[in-house]
């Protein structure tokens, strides 16, 4: 293996991986994912925002290897609800992953795919979140600059968006009176 397939240079500044295959979402990309749909329906008519953007790195393949990615979730809100990702399960369900805060302010949100169990933990420059294998999760910036990350992950790991597309997460978060607040889906109109 040659030394440039397995070492990249991260940029906080510009929100890249150098060599990464970059991926971005755009408020469009997101269709369901909030809980206000009102709300959602009318930012989209004005502006179709960029959301956030992953660059990827699969320096090797195979079970025993690793993949990795650095995402860039931009501030802002629909409606009350903070921007965030679409959010995943593994492809292959035991595989767990490690996300690293690198900058900004958020959460990240797990649910336990057999159980519903939802926990919120923060997401910022100097922390660093587990994500056990049979959860879904996704990121949430509550501030107010972009939330930089790195997540670690095995190569055979894979995403399935498709499981969350059609019931999305129980819980979501908001802004109540100035404060994030954690809230059953069903509340949120």
């Amino acid at each position: 293996m040659i030394a440039e397939a397995i070492v990249s240079r991260l940029n906080l500044d510009q929100g890249s991986l150098a060599g990464g295959a970059v991926t971005e979402r755009h408020l469009a990309d997101l269709k369901g994912c909030f809980a206000d749909e009102r709300a959602y329906r009318a930012m989209l008519a004005r502006d179709n925002p960029l959301l956030y953007r992953v660059s990827s790195l699969e320096p090797a393949h195979g079970e025993d290897q690793l993949h990795y990615g650095l995402g860039v979730l931009m501030p802002g809100k629909v409606g009350r609800e903070y921007f965030l990702t679409k959010g995943h399960l593994h492809a292959w369900r035991p595989a767990a992953e490690v996300y690293v805060g690198l900058r900004g302010d958020g959460f990240m949100l797990l649910e336990d795919e057999a159980s519903g169990e939802s926990r919120l933990l923060p997401l910022r420059a100097n922390t660093v979140v587990y994500v056990p294998g049979h959860t879904a999760h996704r990121t949430i910036n509550t501030g107010r600059e972009p939330l930089v990350y790195l997540g670690i992950y095995p190569a055979a790991a894979g995403h399935d968006y498709g499981a969350l597309a059609t019931r999305n997460f129980r819980k979501v978060l908001i802004e109540q009176d100035g404060q994030p607040v954690l809230l059953e889906r069903s509340a949120v109109s």
